[in-house]
């Protein structure tokens, strides 16, 4: 089966170029030069990966992932933002609405049809684990994470959760009782490494505890070392 790529970029020189490199890789590809009009692809074509510039003549690409992130018929795939914004709070913001992976211009063509290549079959094993993956829920205190369907329940209610808050939780209740450093979840959550402000863990610790309300307890600051999940005593 042929994979499908949805292409939102203005700039038509940089989507040409993209389009024949990815079909030559074998991906079946669609182009938009705006937001609603990459939406409506989206919606037409359902596709394995998005490619989304961050800078659109009708919308912030931003705005568009955070759309795709909230219709429950499209949220499924995979969004690369491609942007001439290589700063890490840009970053940040866009793994923050939901982005999966963040190329920065001028790129490598290779490397894009690389990312997109990995990141559609990331997901295709995915989609392919729900029937051999059932219990497989984690469970730490009065929290539940599916990691299949990304559900996350606090005393059996349902509970919404930012991506990068999911992520963050995931990591701390997939190991219970481990201390992570900042460093090792800017790294694992982030996928950043180097000179980064570990602030940034701080903040979102923080947005993370206010988003899990009464069981906000279970991730627990561990002075000078850095943060863990709560371990279940018994």
């Amino acid at each position: 089966m042929e994979r499908r790529v949805v292409i939102i970029e203005d700039e038509r020189d940089v989507a040409r170029l993209l389009e024949f490199n990815l079909r030559s890789a074998g991906f079946e590809v669609e182009g938009a030069a705006t937001g609603a009009e990459g939406l409506t692809a989206i919606r037409s074509h359902a596709p394995d990966v998005v490619i989304l510039d961050l800078m659109l003549p009708d919308q912030s690409g931003y705005e568009v992932c955070k759309q795709i992130r909230s219709d429950p018929t499209i949220t499924d795939i995979g969004v690369l933002m491609l942007t001439a914004k290589g700063e890490a709070e840009d970053r940040i913001l866009g793994l923050e609405v939901g982005a999966d992976d963040y190329v920065v211009k001028p790129f490598v063509v290779r490397e894009v049809v690389l990312r997109v290549t990995a990141l559609a079959n990331r997901l295709a094993e995915r989609r392919a684990r729900p029937a051999t993956s059932a219990g497989a829920t984690l469970k730490v205190g009065p929290i539940e994470l599916d990691p299949i369907t990304h559900e996350v329940r606090i005393q059996g209610v349902p509970t919404q959760l930012r991506p990068l808050e999911y992520k963050l939780l995931q990591l701390l209740v997939s190991d219970p009782g481990r201390v992570f450093s900042r460093e090792e979840l800017l790294e694992q959550v982030w996928e950043m490494r180097g000179d980064i402000n570990t602030r940034t863990v701080d903040v979102h610790v923080r947005r993370l505890r206010v988003s899990l309300g009464p069981a906000a307890d279970v991730i627990e600051t561990v002075h000078g070392f850095g943060y863990r999940a709560k371990r279940d005593n018994g």
